[in-house]
């Protein structure tokens, strides 16, 4: 039998193993477990960024690789809902239909083009390379293809493209421009009171990178000792807080690695300071913090407390995070005790304390900053499953302060179902209170509105959109 003769090889590029970036692998870990296991980027980055950094060779990371990662990671989710509408605008399919690693990896590519100041080439080439390795040679040539179709314009000329004319649907074009869901949109402009100002600039300081806040906690550290490290400054509003500037490290601050001061945002911070300052009627000897995981506000409260000789009790639902909130309190120089308890089915006394916190579990619409994928998350139904928990803890509150005391009711999130509508029927209920004027309690900060209750705002304040009620218990 003849042999046959072998088919000439056809001519083409050798076989090029793909590059492994570290970084983009990193970035695209960690989308990929925000999107298949409901994580939140903030908790799974830093272990990542930390595993990273500990490798020898190659792939360690440097401060300028982290800082690229954390911009990729936070930048795409931010600015996910635009990107959506973008790569929607550059397939051949539903985008429901294309594989959620595809999606990441496109998405990841568009920031970069898109968001960042990578050279378009740059950008192309570093996304195609990740899919080869992540997704394969196959997957990768239709990244290739949706990145190049992508890097034709620029981010406004996709805007006027993709986002629906203002004045045909004024919603959906806030929500396409600045990547939020359009009932978030809805719910955000009614809390603002309308106007069109107002709203773009949320939006847009909702896409803003968030400074990092400290607080010094009275008794166990000073803002002097924070403001000697690098990169700080003072905070805003708060007698104690200090922010970082771009790059500041909090691990890197000893009074944080010692408990003696933490990371929280000023908003938080002056809820604290707020109940504390309030005036009262008879002794000031007992407070309750009746939500207090993970225990940032519990920290600053004990040790107000502490300054005063009051007694602070710091109660927790769930168990691992009332072991957050003792940790948190653990050095605190007055007297404290952490439970695990449910504020709705009070486990004290009516009538027991003087001054009460609820800062209640809401949908977090005030900390999207931090949170962006959040955004995505919610769904306007998780209102109801809120409600009936935001009004239960309310009026445990009302019930655990004695005639003359004060509770502080707070929220992070602006959504008035979560906020005044809360409060109106709390008061409703329970005839023998009364709204106390907050303003006053927040010296120095300006835009608190009409009062009595303040409303906090990123673009305004510079802080997460903190709520804040104060009632006193008349009879």
């Amino acid at each position: 039998m003849s042999e046959q003769p072998r088919r000439p090889r056809k001519p083409g590029k050798p076989y090029r193993r793909p590059q492994k970036d570290p970084v983009r692998i990193l970035a695209f870990e960690a989308l990929r477990a925000v999107d298949e296991r409901d994580a939140y980027a903030n908790l799974v980055l830093p272990p990542l960024l930390r595993k990273a950094r500990e490798k020898e060779g190659p792939e360690k990371f440097d401060a300028r690789d982290a800082a690229l990662a954390t911009e990729l990671v936070y930048g795409t989710l931010r600015r996910q809902g635009t990107y959506d509408a973008i790569i929607a605008d550059c397939v051949d399919r539903p985008l429901r239909e294309v594989d959620p690693p595809v999606l990441d990896v496109l998405s990841l590519g568009v920031h970069q083009l898109l968001g960042t100041r990578i050279p378009s080439h740059a950008a192309v080439s570093a996304s195609v390379e990740l899919a080869r390795v992540v997704l394969g040679d196959g997957r990768a040539k239709f990244v290739n293809a949706v990145l190049r179709k992508v890097a034709r314009d620029d981010l406004d000329g996709w805007l006027e493209r993709v986002a629906p004319p203002y004045d045909e649907d004024p919603e959906d074009h806030l929500a396409v421009v600045h990547s939020h869901p359009r009932w978030v949109v809805s719910a955000l402009w009614d809390s603002l009171g309308g106007g069109r100002a107002g709203i773009e600039e949320l939006l847009a300081a909702d896409n803003e990178r968030p400074e990092v806040t400290l607080v010094a906690r009275p008794g166990r550290a000073t803002l002097e000792e924070l403001l000697g490290e690098e990169a700080a400054v003072p905070g805003r509003w708060s007698p104690y807080a200090v922010r970082l500037s771009e790059g500041g490290e909090p691990g890197a601050v000893e009074a944080v690695r010692e408990g003696r001061a933490g990371v929280q945002d000023e908003g938080s911070q002056l809820v604290a300071l707020a109940l504390a300052n309030a005036p009262l009627d008879g002794p000031d000897r007992r407070w309750l913090d009746g939500c207090a995981g993970p225990g940032g506000k519990a920290a600053l409260l004990g040790a107000l407390a502490a300054e005063r000789g009051a007694f602070l009790l710091a109660s927790e639902k769930q168990p691992h995070r009332a072991g957050l909130v003792a940790r948190a309190l653990d050095g605190n120089p007055g007297p404290y005790q952490v439970i695990a308890a449910d504020g709705t089915r009070p486990a004290w006394r009516p009538g027991s304390f003087d001054r009460v916190l609820v800062d209640v579990p809401c949908t977090g619409l005030g900390a999207l900053r931090r949170r962006p994928e959040a955004r995505w998350r919610r769904r306007p139904e998780d209102l109801e499953g809120f409600a009936p928990l935001q009004r239960g803890l309310l009026r445990g509150a009302l019930e655990a302060v004695r005639v003359g005391g004060v509770v502080a009711y707070a929220t992070c999130s602006p959504h008035l179902a979560e906020t005044r509508a809360v409060v109106t029927d709390a008061l409703k209920q329970h005839p023998g209170t009364e709204l106390l004027d907050a303003r006053p309690l927040l010296p120095g900060v300006p835009d608190l509105g009409e009062g009595p209750d303040v409303q906090l705002w990123p673009h305004l304040h510079g802080t997460d959109a903190m709520y804040l009620a104060l009632v006193r218990r008349t009879s």
